[in-house]
């Protein structure tokens, strides 16, 4: 008898850890919600005291979306190697998304936002952050990700309150048209590549265009005519929560950018054509009611949601594309 009585209570509180555990996880895996960039720039200006300049509101987006990363519920998962964040695969995938476009804020900033010209100096803090950004996104030892990343949202805080500074400060943003089309750029090849995985969870035979449009381009390796292009069905989660996670990130640079180029956009003619981008893109973050990411056939019975956030950045990627040719003109 105390051997079955042992042996229930064991039972009960293993049950009574998996519920725990599924809970915690269920609650870790809930995305955080879209912020209000602008606003959120103000409010941070009014509580310290300081001026919106370009390029602050820019500044506060990227850090309030590392900071998020860092701090939203269960913290950053991806590296986590103990329950429930160690059988998570949704949150690290919607983290390396919003990761992968934090990072390409960073390089923008540091390379182009923050120089006057090709000669000029880097900015002090964003030679810190950036790399900082590029650390391994799953070491848990020391260093750890967590440090780093915290190492590079107090570098972008730096530069933010540097900006701001207009008797001492040294930081720059320069809000141009050149700078802006370099970014968008960067934006275009992330959606472009998030919008081909997307696409390939039906599986289709594609024509090698590798090389079209010039007669003397070669690659250093054969490649077939006709390219299988199939997501393996382990994957179609993992591109479905990248994609909705850098799309998350974007919003927020892209409303940004809204407010620090307004007067460039408003000189092309192209706010209403950023803002179309980002009604676009503001359409991934829709919520998924299906427990499951699911993959019917493109005409099939059942739904196909890589397809359906595939044609969302598809659109809003060919609008980024006619966006940077408006900015090139003269």
């Amino acid at each position: 008898m105390n051997a079955i009585f042992t042996t229930r209570n064991i039972s009960l509180v293993v049950a009574v850890i998996v519920v725990i555990t599924t809970l915690v996880g269920w609650w870790w895996s809930i995305a955080p919600s879209q912020q209000d960039v602008k606003l959120r720039a103000q409010a941070v200006a009014a509580e310290k005291q300081q001026t919106v300049v370009p390029g602050y509101t820019t500044a506060t987006a990227l850090i309030d979306v590392v900071d998020t990363l860092l701090s939203k519920s269960g913290g950053y998962i991806t590296n986590d190697v103990t329950p429930p964040g160690i059988f998570m695969d949704n949150m690290p995938n919607w983290e390396f998304g919003v990761l992968e476009m934090s990072r390409d804020m960073a390089l923008s900033m540091r390379k182009d936002f923050s120089r006057s010209q090709s000669q000029s100096l880097e900015n002090q803090f964003l030679t810190k952050a950036q790399p900082s950004l590029n650390f391994d996104s799953n070491r848990w030892l020391l260093p750890s990700t967590e440090g780093e990343y915290k190492d590079a949202l107090a570098a972008l805080i730096g530069y933010r309150d540097d900006l701001a500074n207009s008797e001492a400060g040294s930081s720059q943003f320069y809000a141009r048209a050149d700078n802006l089309r370099e970014y968008l750029k960067q934006v275009e090849k992330r959606l472009g590549s998030l919008s081909q995985k997307l696409s390939a969870s039906v599986g289709t035979d594609m024509l090698n265009t590798d090389l079209a449009g010039d007669p003397n381009a070669t690659s250093s390796t054969p490649e077939p005519n006709v390219i299988q292009n199939k997501t393996s069905w382990f994957e179609l989660d993992d591109n479905f929560y990248e994609a909705r996670g850098a799309c998350w990130a974007v919003l927020h640079f892209l409303q940004a950018i809204e407010v620090d180029f307004a007067d460039v956009l408003q000189n092309k003619n192209a706010t209403v054509s950023l803002q179309q981008i980002i009604r676009e893109l503001e359409a991934t973050q829709q919520t998924v009611y299906s427990p499951l990411i699911l993959n019917g056939s493109g005409f099939g019975v059942l739904a196909n949601h890589s397809l359906v956030m595939a044609n969302y950045i598809s659109r809003a990627n060919a609008a980024l594309i006619e966006l940077s040719e408006l900015l090139n003109q003269g």
